[in-house]
């Protein structure tokens, strides 16, 4: 059922408690399970690790580790669980590099598995460690990505890593699905004959880090189209499909895609379906006065609040023109570097990592929230313009995000400058959790790499993260507790 300006304008003004509206920030913030930046307009940067009372928050100030990797806060420590050139996997080669999106799944005998992507674009010969090409599990053979799975035993130690999927290409994010697989995804759009490549890319793909078998001739889910994909998201209760791309010239855009009736998810249901199967849509955003919004950049406060409806694409196989570049201006709403997603409280947390000239207004990250019983994105954490990237203290450019199990949310910084992971309050602060402090550049010049793939082990108890050069996988323990 479309939902209507109307129908958006009217909702707005009687639901009261249930909706935010535009610059209701107090309100939202007041709200359970509210998030929201310390900054409440894109003006002013995110400030870290403190509140207007003066409370405590997070975890104490990072401490300088002496081995120039992680530094963490007091009590806290790190373990590496793979790193490029020194880990190998089972089948004699290297951990491939570029870690990115990552999921975690219990394992047998308390161990837990991580999958991992590895987001190698282009040519094989471009990179030293590719994802090495296993027999049977390789789509195309010129591509360099994919994916490894990861076992760690409930020790925390390391035990073995094997390949996922080989023949991929820049295997960015992804998600987890609620039957036990994930789903990586390609950020390209590549097509058989571009950058070396044999097939088409620009797809997502099942990995099943329990059956190794049902990972064996990889197939492309076309019915979620082609485009530079980076998340995906899945709601359980009715089976649609929400993925974000990152992509410019014009902006990106938040898909859903809706099952065919009589659909049932379970582990290969998705590698069965037809490739026109459902359908794919791209949102068409309102203002609580019914105004259509062209770029989700418009917002500037968080408690803001978007009706969502949902328009058809034309051709989501892209055979002649990009997905985003099917809908003419003032059809469809975008946003600039759509990025990571999590599914939690009935809903998906969606990043915009950052807005520059290509945008209405700038900004240095946004979360937002899509609720899909209301049909209305909320946003949720903004942070403006940081004045100063090479300083310590503010946060820029959210990526991979989680939902912590002691609250709030976790985020992945893929900005400017110093790199950071860092956690967002309900009551609407940020802190931060661990800083970048491996200098992959020089000394008058440095360069830290982003962080990715953050994500809890199934009990909560380790923050599994990656810095994504050289290729470095870290268990993050210490005393968790819950951020009020």
């Amino acid at each position: 059922m479309s939902l209507s300006r109307r129908d958006f304008a009217k909702r707005s003004a009687y639901t009261g408690a249930g909706v935010a509206l535009v610059g209701s920030a107090g309100v939202l913030a007041t709200a359970p399970g509210a998030l929201a930046a310390e900054a409440t307009d894109a003006g002013a940067a995110g400030t870290a690790g403190h509140d207007g009372g003066g409370a405590s928050l997070g975890y104490g100030p990072l401490v300088e580790d002496p081995k120039g990797i992680l530094a963490l806060p007091k009590g806290f420590r790190y373990k590496i669980i793979t790193r490029t050139g020194e880990t190998k996997l089972e089948s004699g080669e290297s951990t491939p590099s570029n870690h990115d999106g990552t999921a975690t799944f219990e394992g047998s005998r308390g161990a837990t598995l991580l999958v991992n992507n590895h987001e190698l674009a282009g040519p094989r010969s471009d990179w030293p460690h590719p994802v090495p090409l296993i027999e049977g599990l390789v789509y195309d053979p010129a591509a360099s990505g994919g994916c490894t799975v990861v076992e760690v035993s409930k020790y925390g130690d390391h035990v073995t890593e094997w390949v996922g999927i080989a023949g991929t290409a820049t295997n960015c994010a992804g998600g987890r699905t609620p039957w036990g697989t994930w789903l990586t995804c390609e950020e390209t759009e590549d097509k058989a004959g571009q950058n070396g490549m044999t097939k088409d890319h620009g797809y997502v793909f099942e990995v099943d880090p329990h059956d190794r078998n049902a990972n064996r001739d990889p197939k492309p889910i076309k019915a979620l189209g082609r485009y530079a994909h980076e998340a995906v998201v899945v709601d359980p209760k009715r089976g649609h499909l929400y993925l974000t791309e990152d992509a410019s010239g014009p902006n990106g855009l938040l898909y859903r895609w809706v099952p065919p009736h009589g659909f049932e998810h379970g582990r290969g249901k998705l590698d069965r379906l037809k490739d026109d199967a459902g359908v794919l849509q791209a949102p068409k955003c309102y203002d609580s006065g019914g105004n259509f919004v062209d770029d989700l950049s418009r917002a500037t406060k968080t408690g803001t609040v978007y009706g969502v409806d949902w328009e058809p694409v034309p051709d989501r196989d892209a055979k002649t023109v990009s997905v985003r570049k099917q809908f003419k201006d003032g059809e469809i709403t975008r946003a600039r570097k759509l990025e990571g997603m999590w599914w939690a409280d009935g809903g998906a947390y969606i990043v915009s990592s950052f807005a520059r000239e290509e945008s209405p207004v700038q900004h240095d990250g946004q979360v937002w929230f899509y609720d899909p019983k209301r049909r209305t994105l909320t946003l949720k954490v903004l942070l403006g313009v940081n004045p100063d990237p090479s300083k310590d203290g503010a946060f820029d450019g959210p990526d991979n995000i989680t939902v912590s199990p002691y609250g709030g949310l976790v985020i992945a910084e893929d900005g400017e400058g110093i790199q950071h992971l860092f956690g967002a309050t309900e009551d609407g602060r940020t802190y931060p959790i661990a800083r970048n402090d491996l200098n992959i550049g020089t000394a008058e010049e440095p360069e830290f790499s982003e962080f990715t793939g953050v994500v809890f082990s199934p009990d909560g108890s380790t923050l599994y993260a990656n810095i994504q050069v050289p290729g470095i996988m870290l268990a993050i323990t210490g005393p968790w507790r819950r951020q009020r």
